[in-house]
């Protein structure tokens, strides 16, 4: 069970709104994002902890001597969006459910690696090398955190992230974002979509002065998994007259994909490898003053050529007068399956498995294997990296999404995974 601490400390944490915030002096991506790190951090000095702050962009909490594993948190998190049948920023647990805005991502892991932490030292189980806890603080946006401390700090022998799913995640999807412009609308209209790049909007609403008012709800997911959600810019531009399309180049190229928005047609990529196949998620929408913008994640398929979608993509948006570039992208990664490392955490969840809420025996042989994902993780920044749990895979996944959850029995399940990684792989370093 969680201890009165552990408790104190994660309802702390949670309520720290570091999900946005215009940068200042020591606090690069906003106030909140800063406050966070410094309430982690101050807390785990308190407990004997080593701690140290890479200008002002990531933290770390270490304990031990030796050689170095890590583990690799993020402690920003996504806007809250809508749907929320609770404050999104107060931690509730009831009827043995944590609800929170990060209690699955990634707060929560967050917390969860640092209680593993406290207890192995508390006993005197912690392995011979120093366990450093690597705590970001933008991933949601850049990963610049991350890389900051990849250029100045020591690199660890081996690390995870659990910050994706079960079992061990040997490879990720690329992810491109772009942005597509236009700039001979009409003036007149106006419109308001979406929050992140890598979240399915939640609200759209589309006006003028001439009469014209759109508003539409939309489901929020990640943006990996868009099949999740239910995107609000799709579910506005159909409410539209074509007559009120027309006003707008853009909304003709987004017309153009509906009713139904098929990624594959989207991006032009019909490729499916190990890492599975394409999705793109269309995510923030801006009309204002004659200019428009619509700003699109895409997760490709591992092996494929990334410049081939945005060719594509840039040939059809011309057609409409519109243009591309590139705003963030994220080459794939594809770790060896049979690193001594992989086969260490591949065990570790095949012994624990059974912890998670909705397990079933038959699961044993679906679910053992590492698999590859298209979300993006801290392991394609930092070297020696893989990204392992903390999602069961057959649950339903909570990222992003209103209502974000997590029973407690699967948090206590955590603690002990991740318990036994911080061991297990701390012993494979000797």
């Amino acid at each position: 069970m969680l201890t009165d601490y552990e408790m104190d400390f994660l309802e702390n944490l949670i309520s720290i709104k570091s999900c946005s915030g215009t940068p200042e002096n020591g606090a690069p991506y906003g106030r909140t994002h800063r406050d966070a790190l410094d309430f982690f951090l101050g807390k785990a000095s308190e407990e004997g902890f080593e701690t140290g702050v890479i200008n002002d962009k990531a933290g770390w909490v270490e304990t031990g001597t030796g050689p170095l594993l890590g583990i690799l948190c993020h402690l920003d998190v996504v806007p809250e969006g809508i749907g929320w049948n609770s404050d999104p920023f107060e931690l509730k647990l009831e009827n043995g459910l944590f609800t929170g805005r990060g209690i699955v991502d990634d707060k929560g892991p967050a917390a969860a690696s640092f209680f593993a932490m406290r207890r192995l030292k508390e006993h005197g189980l912690l392995p011979d090398c120093r366990v450093r806890l690597i705590l970001g603080t933008d991933e949601e946006r850049t990963c610049d955190c991350v890389e900051e401390y990849a250029k100045h700090c020591e690199i660890p022998e081996f690390a995870i992230t659990p910050d994706a799913e079960f079992p061990v995640i040997f490879a990720e999807k690329g992810i491109l974002q772009i942005k597509i412009q236009g700039m001979d609308c009409d003036r007149a209209l106006w419109a308001d979509a979406g929050s992140a790049a890598n979240m399915v909007p939640a609200k759209a609403v589309i006006k003028n002065d001439k009469g014209l008012y759109v508003e539409a709800d939309g489901v929020p997911s990640h943006a990996s998994r868009p099949e999740l959600g239910k995107n609000a810019i799709f579910e506005a531009v159909a409410k539209l007259s074509d007559a009120d399309i027309g006003r707008s180049l853009l909304l003709q190229y987004i017309n153009g994909y509906l009713p139904i928005f098929d990624a594959e047609r989207f991006t032009g990529c019909d490729m499916e490898d190990l890492s599975g196949k394409v999705t793109a998620n269309p995510a923030i929408l801006k009309i204002c003053d004659g200019t428009e913008s619509l700003v699109c994640d895409i997760r490709y398929p591992a092996t494929y050529p990334y410049e081939k979608i945005l060719d594509y993509i840039g040939e059809n948006a011309a057609r409409y007068g519109l243009t591309v570039s590139v705003t963030s992208h994220m080459k794939p990664l594809i770790k060896d399956k049979d690193a001594e490392q992989v086969k260490i955490l591949t065990d570790i969840w095949k012994d624990n498995m059974h912890l998670y809420e909705g397990y079933r025996d038959e699961y044993k042989d679906i679910y053992s294997e590492p698999i590859a994902i298209g979300g993006g993780t801290y392991a394609r920044h930092i070297p020696n990296t893989i990204a392992f749990g903390l999602q069961a895979p057959w649950a339903k996944d909570q990222c992003h999404q209103a209502n974000e959850s997590r029973c407690l029995t699967d948090f206590e399940a955590d603690i002990k995974v991740l318990s036994e990684a911080i061991k297990k792989l701390g012993q494979s370093l000797l």
